[in-house]
């Protein structure tokens, strides 16, 4: 057989080993909803083995083990046990305000025993099977309460080996500042319609890296002439390609046939590093064995979620629970993910793995499978060294989650899955199948909020329980796990604001893993577009009409359920056991209603997209700063400054009259950067006993350009981590936002870059 016969052979066998695949995978979950179908259909028609199996069942449940089943005397201290937890959970919190590794043993112990007894009390005691279609209904609730525990239990068994690497990375980075371990590096920013402006700082900062022996390359995937004047302009090298086939993945991977580097980093086009990257990160390749090294993404501007609330100094970006919790407890399992940005490879190790992978939409994911399966150590520095754009609008916000997931979910369809190729030890499947299981949980957030409506429109109890049994086994479980939420996550989220962030889109994420399940490849690699403006307010009306819907029946069944809990009230005591259990189901009916209600409602609030007519980004930064106006030196401090502009806070008296120095020529010199601007004085104002003066600059020179974007941008430090609020104020949150949006009572937020920065 000729070379070209077997290239034709081995091509032929691939594609049909992906076709058989492709076939399976969607056979298999074609399989699972048709069983359902069929045993829920032979169910209803009550007649067969299937009907004596839930009979029985249903027995099993009226007749729970003895273990199982709430107290009937003493029920005044009920609550006593679930008070003596909360007290214990203060204080390990109060000594341990970051998890530990003792602290984390024991809260996983805690929650992991309270878990397992929920289970066991909602399997054996509490599935109503008292007629086929509250069977229906209650099967469904606990298979997707199932669902969601078996993702959570996952991870609080991986929380067992978090890493933390940050002292080693001090360690390791002695050798590279001391000259002793200086490898090349070849620093790769793939661009393919981002504007120039965005390029511009993104190649600034990465030039600023304090690294001699680099090499930074602008990978230019549409050959736009003003990309390459600006490589020319910067200093860096310019490649392109012929055609743009794979997107990303063919990019860099074009890029990598050129080059040399002993190390290659990524950085997306609008991720800009901090000086001190590649010393925090370098280092860790004198160990032969790491083949990756991945960092945080942070972000320089608000999510479009707190944005359009008005919380963008409150709420942290949807990607801190990833990168605070979700990387360091994969890290512990040796499952780290590439992101795709913000990343250190070393070029064998990602040649060994035959370059990028092409056959996927999270090139990122599946490359860095490929180099574990290798031998390799992908490792995460728990360090915020770059920063970059935040999706500017929820469009765009969701477009790139539905991207991630379609992309992940296309493991089950390719050779470098996670749970089948060789070389990944059994934690580490499991990390990754945790990551896996992700997006299917959006199935259980749609039940969750259809599921109160049972109780209204079709007289469904899917939880047969008393309040009583509710106080016993659910409330201990569920007030533990929403204490230690946040503190498990490093304060990056709580639980209801988690709430929020996975509503908001939760329909079309389940719409999404479906369509991936049956056609994994029919969509291709969209770019989130980035410097978008807007002069008005936009409402996703694509998104937020199932929310609407669901939001009026779920107001209706709010109203129903109340009704009948008022009515019914006074004669609860003499009711018959079926009709407590109704009035106990209507009356737990209205309080998840209610809880329904508060979140669809601050979901719509998150589709309304507020203006934003100013592209650039403007930072809180205090600089002293020298004003020569009007042949008058003033002296003040800034309040905000951007790449365009600044805010200036004068400390002294002006013989002038304020106004007159409006649209006059200014220069200014910041003081500690020995940094000099010209610009105009666009507006001018008093405020109390400070005058303020706002100030557009001309465009500068490339040197001063460099160091004013190093100043905003490149700092070592300068991207901090915010604590989310916890429960209590989240709640309090909610309602006040509900009550008076802030996108429609704060004028000056919604003005703000209408007036002197337009």
């Amino acid at each position: 057989m000729s070379v070209s016969q077997f290239m034709r052979f081995h091509s032929r066998h691939r594609l049909f080993r992906r076709v058989l695949r492709l076939r399976v995978a969607t056979l298999v979950m074609l399989g699972i909803v048709l069983s359902a179908i069929v045993v829920a259909a032979a169910w209803l028609a009550g007649e067969g083995t299937i009907t004596q199996v839930f009979a029985q069942l249903k027995v099993l449940q009226e007749n729970p083990p003895i273990w199982l089943q709430a107290p009937t005397s003493h029920q005044k201290y009920l609550l006593l046990p679930t008070f003596g937890l909360l007290v214990g959970i203060f204080v390990v919190m109060k000594i341990s305000p970051r998890p530990r590794r003792w602290s984390g043993w024991l809260v996983v112990g805690i929650l992991l025993g309270l878990m397992g007894r929920y289970v066991l009390w909602r399997s054996l005691s509490t599935l109503n099977l008292s007629n086929p279609l509250n069977g229906v209904f209650s099967l469904w609730l606990f298979f997707l309460e199932m669902l969601v525990l078996f993702s959570s239990t996952i991870q609080l068994f991986l929380m067992l080996n978090v890493k933390d690497r940050s002292q080693q990375a001090s360690q390791v980075a002695l050798a590279v500042m001391s000259g002793r371990y200086t490898p090349s590096v070849d620093i790769l920013v793939p661009t393919y319609n981002e504007p120039v402006f965005i390029l511009r700082r993104t190649i600034i900062g990465c030039q600023a890296i304090d690294y001699a022996n680099k090499t930074v390359y602008l990978l230019d995937d549409t050959k736009r002439p003003e990309v390459k004047k600006l490589a020319s302009e910067l200093g860096c090298v310019y490649i392109t390609r012929n055609e743009s086939r794979y997107a990303k993945a063919g990019n860099l991977n074009h890029a990598i046939a050129k080059t040399k580097g002993e190390l290659i980093v990524v950085f997306d086009a609008d991720f800009v590093p901090t000086k001190n990257f590649l010393t925090r990160t370098v280092g860790f390749f004198q160990n032969e064995k790491i083949g990756l090294v991945q960092t945080p993404q942070s972000f320089y501007n608000a999510d479009p979620i707190a944005h359009n609330l008005g919380l963008e100094d409150v709420l942290t970006p949807e990607e801190e629970v990833f990168y605070r919790q979700i990387q360091p407890i994969r890290d512990g399992a040796g499952g780290v993910v590439c992101a795709g940005t913000s990343f250190v490879v070393r070029r064998c190790a990602l040649e060994a793995a035959g370059g990028f992978v092409t056959n996927s939409l999270s090139e990122d994911y599946f490359t860095g499978i490929r180099i574990s399966a290798l031998g390799y150590q992908l490792i995460y520095l728990d360090e915020k060294l770059s920063a970059g754009l935040a999706a500017e609008n929820i469009a765009a916000h969701v477009a790139q989650r539905l991207r991630w997931a379609r992309g992940t979910l296309q493991a089950f369809f390719l050779e470098t899955n996670p749970l089948t190729i060789p070389g990944l030890r059994p934690i580490q499947r499991l990390a990754h199948l945790e990551g896996l299981l992700h997006w299917f949980t959006s199935f259980s957030r749609v039940g969750f909020l259809i599921m109160p409506l049972a109780y209204s429109f079709f007289g469904v109890i899917p939880m047969q329980t008393s309040l009583i049994e509710l106080l016993y086994f659910f409330l201990p479980y569920y007030l533990v796990q929403l204490s230690f939420f946040s503190w498990l996550n490093y304060r990056s989220r709580s639980a209801l604001l988690s709430d929020i962030y996975s509503l908001a889109f939760c329909f079309p994420l389940a719409l999404t893993v479906i369509q991936v399940m049956l056609n994994p490849f029919s969509k291709g690699f969209k770019v989130t577009p980035k410097g978008i403006k807007r002069d008005r307010f936009v409402f996703n009306w694509a998104l937020a009409w199932p929310l609407i819907i669901l939001f009026i029946a779920t107001a209706i069944s709010l109203w129903h359920n109340l009704g009948m809990a008022l009515l019914y009230s006074p004669s609860m005591h003499t009711m018959a056991p079926d009709q407590q259990d109704l009035f106990e189901g209507i009356s737990l009916g209205w309080i998840w209603s209610a809880y329904n209600l508060l979140l669809i409602g601050i979901s719509l609030l998150i589709l309304l997209d507020v203006p934003k007519q100013d592209v650039y980004e403007w930072f809180d930064l205090q600089r002293v700063v020298r004003v020569e106006v009007a042949n008058q030196t003033l002296w003040g401090i800034t309040t905000e400054i951007s790449e365009i502009g600044a805010s200036i806070k004068l400390t002294q008296a002006i013989p002038l009259p304020l106004e007159k120095l409006e649209t006059l020529p200014a220069k200014l010199e910041m003081m500690e950067e020995k940094l000099q601007l010209s610009g105009v004085v666009t507006q001018t104002s008093q405020e109390k006993l400070f005058s303020t003066l706002q100030v557009a600059f001309d465009t500068p020179p490339v040197k001063q350009q460099r160091r004013l974007v190093e100043m905003l941008f490149c700092r070592p430090g300068q991207w901090q981590r915010r604590d989310t609020p916890g429960e209590l104020r989240s709640l309090f949150l909610l309602f006040k936002i509900l009550l008076k949006p802030r996108v429609l009572f704060d004028k000056r937020r919604n003005l703000l870059s209408a007036g002197w920065r337009k």
